[in-house]
């Protein structure tokens, strides 16, 4: 069993920063690619960024391409999303995942992904 615990999320005004973390249980998680998915109050979860399994390839949402970067330690079992220049519309609960998708091009799909945190608020105030 996988578990995945994220941490890290809080209020930002808008401009800033904040990084967010996903720590996993298990020894696989170096070899699969994992994710990261928003869902603001009222919306569907939405696809944010991956990163393939030793971190060289990431993909990211174009409304978060240039401000966000995802990385990842996989000596410490963690993937991270640092954000940046932090917008009002990112306000939402943040989720990591383990993808077990076979190609890069099904990274941005939610059934691709077979375990998920529990989500971490992120709130960016005006």
């Amino acid at each position: 069993q996988v578990q995945l615990v994220e941490s890290g999320g809080g209020l930002v005004q808008a401009g800033g920063s904040l990084r967010v973390s996903c720590a996993a249980s298990g020894r696989t998680f170096s070899s699969y690619a994992m994710g990261w998915f928003r869902q603001a109050p009222g919306k569907e979860r939405e696809f944010v960024a991956a990163i393939n399994w030793s971190g060289s390839n990431t993909y990211y949402a174009d409304s978060v391409k240039g401000r966000f970067t995802i990385s990842r330690v996989n000596a410490k079992n963690t993937v991270y999303l640092e954000m940046n220049s932090l917008k009002p519309e990112d306000t939402a609960v943040y989720y990591c995942a383990r993808s077990r998708a076979v190609r890069a091009d099904l990274l941005r799909l939610r059934n691709q992904y077979d375990y998920w945190g529990q989500g971490t608020q992120v709130t960016v105030s005006s």
